[in-house]
This record gives structure tokens, sequence and C-alpha cells, in this order.
């Protein structure tokens, strides 16, 4: 993953769910632990699987096909999300709907999908990547601008119930810890035994 901020919104797309999609292939344990109390590694998929048709449902025309599900097939589950999602950002036709929502506003169909499930996807990676041992290297730019981003509205974000309480951010932390923090993860999380 590299240089999503300067990239298209399908092209970021494309990239961010490439890296995860790289995670859920090397993922060999799915009822491993993960940063996210309660979430084992299949639940990251299914969170990701499961609250973006919901959304999109709720505020376009738009209505993914069920696949199956990450308790059953995680890797099945988070493929069909994606080449579904992959179609509809690469058909131009996308432009011209419109996401309307009344805790979101309204906003052109693949800026929504850019601004709240491209970006939940390059979190999650970190989630799953650490719950399976696996390379967690995050975009640093993306996540910096993220960060500067969300600081902006931390009363808001604190006050959705979307994320964790700030952390403590550990003596000489990189951007992609200090981010991590601010989200509610312990950045040094690691699973229990290793």
């Amino acid at each position: 993953m590299s240089a999503l901020s300067g990239m298209s919104v399908a092209d970021r797309y494309r990239s961010a769910a490439d890296t995860f999609a790289d995670r859920v292939r090397g993922t060999d344990d799915w009822d491993a632990p993960t940063p996210v109390a309660q979430w084992r590694a299949r639940d990251v998929v299914g969170h990701l699987t499961t609250w973006l048709p919901a959304l999109l449902a709720a505020g376009s025309p738009v209505r993914l096909e069920p696949g199956p599900s990450a308790e059953d097939d995680p890797v099945g589950a988070w493929t069909s999300v994606d080449e579904q999602l992959r179609r509809l950002l690469d058909d131009p036709a996308s432009e011209e709907i419109v996401f309307a929502h009344e805790h979101i506003g309204r906003l052109p169909l693949p800026r929504m999908i850019d601004q709240f499930f491209t970006s939940d996807v390059v979190f999650h990676t970190w989630d799953l990547a650490r719950a399976t041992g696996q390379d967690d290297r995050l975009d640093e730019q993306f996540i910096a601008d993220a960060l500067d981003g969300m600081r902006a509205m931390e009363e808001t974000i604190r006050g959705s119930g979307q994320f964790g309480e700030q952390q403590p951010v550990p003596e000489g932390a990189t951007v992609q810890e200090e981010f991590l923090a601010f989200i509610g993860r312990d950045p040094r999380w690691a699973p229990p035994g290793r």
C-alpha cells in the first residue's frame, strides 16, 4: 500500500482492499484474538462485510448481493463484498448516485465509500495483521492525513461510540502508533503468547 492519499477513489479502494485481501489470505487461525476486545480474526472480516451493505441500503438504491458469512467463510465473505465494490466504483454511473443519510448527510456515493469504508479497511488491516502475525504497516501519509482529520472532529468521533478511548501514546511513537492510540487501540498490542 503506498501513496493512498494521491490516488483516485477507485484506485485508493483497490490498493487498500488488495492489502487487506493479502492479510485475509495469509490468515490461518480465524479464531485468533484481535486488538478489538471480544473480536476474533473472522470478526474483523464480519464487521467490514456487514456494515457497509447495510449502510448502502440505508442511504442509496445500491444493494450488494449477499455472500457467504464471515463466520462460515471469511475469505469468501471478503471476496464477495470486495468484487462488488470494485465493479461499483469502476462504473462511471456511480458518480451520479447520491448517498443520503441522517448521520452522514448527502454526498456522492463514491465519496462516502472512500471516506467511510476505504478508511475502515485500512484501519482494520492493522487489526487482522496484528492478530495473525502478519505485516501490520499502514500507508504513513494516509494515516497522517486521517489522524489530522480525526483530531479536528475529536468531540464528534468520541461521541459516536465507534472508537475506543484514546490510549497512551508510547514514547517515541510513530505516526501509525499515534493514530492507533487515538482510535482506541494499544499500538503495541500483541496476541497472547507472541
